[in-house]
């Protein structure tokens, strides 16, 4: 089988646009400089990793399914709930991605179809802790956006918390209510003047 790695190479300058792609529903709330989509998907792959442990699941496949499954919004863009009402945003990502992927070997163009329906479809338990994954990132954005003074991102919390399937993400984001998002990193700050005499 012959590789074609311009194409493959291609495909890594079109991920970079996911730092340029805004999540837009975050405006409805006042917003002015949301997170990229980037931003999401990587604290959201992270997330996983962690869900999946708790959940005794596969970490590094969970993770994946994060780092994966917003690919299409690069061609389609990101696209908040109120668009959802007109558009069917999962099919036109699924369409994308579908695309997306011709550039790679038949095994690997296989396996991450199989792993953007995974999580969209949440058909495993892997599935359902990645898209627990996706929620939850988003419940903390929220979280850190309502500690910045914008309000009415409470309603995305209320979402992710009444949307949530696994015991381990909902327990983290009762808790995550509970703490301060500025708390971390209390306490670690090192002066580093030296007082005159």
């Amino acid at each position: 089988m012959k590789i074609n790695y311009q194409k493959i190479v291609n495909s890594f300058y079109e991920w970079g646009l996911l730092r340029r792609e805004a999540h837009k529903g975050w405006m409805y709330a006042g917003v002015d400089n949301p997170e990229s989509v980037a931003e999401h998907t990587a604290r959201a792959a992270l997330i996983a990793y962690v869900l999946a442990e708790l959940e005794g699941e596969n970490p590094e496949h969970c993770a994946m399914l994060l780092l994966i499954h917003d690919l299409g919004e690069i061609r389609i863009g990101d696209h908040h709930k109120v668009a959802a009402r007109y558009l069917d945003t999962n099919e036109g990502e699924r369409r994308a991605f579908i695309e997306q992927v011709q550039n790679f070997p038949e095994q690997m163009r296989e396996k991450w179809l199989s792993m953007f329906d995974e999580i969209e479809q949440r058909n495993t338990k892997t599935g359902v802790i990645a898209k627990d994954a996706d929620w939850l990132e988003q419940a903390i954005c929220g979280l850190e956006y309502i500690n910045l003074g914008y309000p009415k991102a409470k309603g995305w919390v209320d979402n992710v918390l009444a949307a949530l399937e696994t015991d381990s993400a909902k327990k983290l984001l009762k808790e995550a209510i509970k703490t301060d998002p500025m708390e971390w990193w209390q306490g670690l700050k090192k002066m580093t003047y030296t007082k005159l005499s």
